[in-house]
């Protein structure tokens, strides 16, 4: 399945739309992952458990889209947008949502 975040594709043909298309993942980290992510702030560097957190919050979040569109009959979805949030106490979670336009092309 295609998957884009413009709103055309080059060369090829949109010949029905399906349908507003989402996925969600909610993650949480924890009280180690927080505590190296701490001390590389103070530090310095990258936290790379909260990157392979965010990787695959991101994975989950565009695989559900996909499923969904599939499920509607589609073979591609465009114009995805990505959005990121923390939630819970402190933002102790991390939420990545996709959202698209489910459609057929030719």
């Amino acid at each position: 399945m295609l998957v884009t975040t413009t709103s055309t594709l080059q060369g090829r043909e949109i010949v029905e739309y399906r349908g507003l298309v989402t996925g969600e993942a909610i993650l949480g980290a924890n009280i180690f992952k927080d505590l190296f992510a701490g001390i590389r702030d103070i530090v310095g560097g990258r936290s790379g458990a909260y990157e392979a957190e965010l990787a695959k919050a991101r994975k989950i979040a565009l695989d559900e889209l996909q499923q969904q569109a599939a499920g509607l009959g589609a073979n591609a979805v465009i114009g995805v947008d990505l959005d990121y949030e923390t939630v819970g106490n402190g933002g102790s979670m991390l939420m990545v949502s996709a959202t698209g336009t489910a459609v057929v092309i030719r």
